[in-house]
């Protein structure tokens, strides 16, 4: 992942109605107008979540007809836990280290 590209996607996560959008996104893909029903604001306000979800590579974008349909990336999501397995690991081991340490002053 690109650090631009990393930044895009920590952006897009960054706020709970997008966070939302992903969730609505992971059981269907949908148009603007079908995503825009699920919120209390406009569509031209959901575009711009859809936007930003979509520079941060978290979903995609096909056309369809005259339709958008917009589509959970989970290429682009799998990169943001592999960004997070990183330090997940990295503690794991700290932890591990420090637990055989007191299990060995225990003795």
């Amino acid at each position: 992942m690109t650090a631009a590209r990393e930044q895009a996607g920590f952006r897009a996560l960054s706020d709970p109605t997008r966070r939302e959008i992903l969730r609505i996104l992971a059981r269907s893909d949908m148009t603007i107008a079908e995503v825009a029903e699920n919120f209390d604001m406009t569509r031209a306000a959901v575009k711009k979540h859809l936007s930003v979800l979509s520079d941060g590579g978290l979903i995609t974008v096909r056309a369809a007809g005259r339709s958008k349909v917009n589509a959970l990336n989970p290429d682009g999501l799998r990169r943001v836990v592999d960004w997070f397995g990183y330090f997940d690991a990295f503690w794991d081991d700290r932890l591990a280290r420090l637990k055989s340490e007191i299990e060995k002053d225990a003795q």
